[in-house]
């Protein structure tokens, strides 16, 4: 056995950036590196922002994924969406996992610097926003955080003002024959849907005979796998929030877990529940 010291160069590794881009310069990490600017001399204030900074990374993923999930359904191509769709489910289940390291901050380590937020909350995320509306969930009172900001105002305005990824694949099963009753010409993209029994009717027929609706069965469970994984993510977040504040109000004015655990009752994706039932 050779005592030499390895050197990647000997295999023709690239040792010398001078004039070559590298790996810290393709991700831009002396920009992302230095973004957490903790306000206090707490130990574990950078577990909290690193936390949520990597949420918000995670987070621009999905939107994007969601994003072309929509594109390819609304061509009439659904078969890439599930590969996307599944991506955010993974995404979500990775958003999980982050909790289990929150988790490791006691609530007398989070008092330390908790005051330091001042009214700064995850309420407030933009990119959670976004994912709500590109999903469905379209409550128009969560604008409210945002508007200081037009920009981010006006992009949201802009995701309410088109159909949603499940608006998108109830149009999916309109043009494939089914009868989704008034969902075929609506036209106000603002609100959140109401239930409908034509469209559980409708995946009750494609759940009857997936093999002749492949597509639209594929389609479904791949919806019903975003909210799975996204209700477990909810879930974690208010019991995470439980274990560090207990039942204090959150930095951004919210009731705390009170509010959080009225979030884990709202459905995505209403009919791809209740089918279940009448199959």
């Amino acid at each position: 056995m050779s005592t030499k010291p390895y050197n990647p160069a000997d295999e023709g590794a690239e040792m010398s950036f001078r004039q070559k881009m590298s790996y810290t310069d393709y991700l831009r990490l002396d920009d992302v590196l230095q973004a957490q600017s903790p306000l206090s001399d707490a130990h574990d204030e950078l577990l909290f922002i690193i936390q949520h900074q990597t949420s918000e990374l995670w987070m621009k993923l999905a939107i994007h994924e969601i994003r072309s999930a929509m594109d390819a359904i609304r061509g009439d191509t659904p078969q890439p969406a599930f590969k996307m769709l599944t991506r955010v489910a993974r995404i979500f289940e990775q958003l999980n996992n982050a909790w289990d390291v929150l988790r490791t901050m006691t609530p007398s380590e989070y008092t330390e610097f908790r005051n330091s937020l001042g009214q700064s909350s995850g309420f407030q995320s933009y990119q959670y926003r976004a994912i709500e509306f590109l999903a469905g969930n379209r409550n128009t009172a969560m604008l409210g955080p945002h508007s200081h900001r037009p920009d981010l105002l006006a992009s949201l305005e802009d995701i309410l003002s088109r159909p949603s990824l499940y608006d998108e694949a109830l149009l999916l099963l309109s043009r494939n024959g089914f009868d989704i009753g008034d969902e075929a010409n609506r036209t106000n993209w603002r609100e959140t849907r109401a239930e409908n029994p034509k469209v559980m009717e409708a995946w009750r027929a494609v759940y009857a005979a997936p093999g002749k609706h492949w597509d639209l069965y594929e389609l479904a469970e791949k919806l019903v796998d975003f909210e799975d994984y996204f209700r477990r993510w909810r879930f974690n977040h208010v019991t995470t929030v439980e274990r560090v504040i207990g039942f204090k109000r959150g930095t951004g004015g919210t009731s705390g877990t009170h509010y959080l655990k009225k979030m884990l009752e709202v459905e995505l994706f209403p009919e791809l529940w209740r089918v279940r039932t009448v199959l």
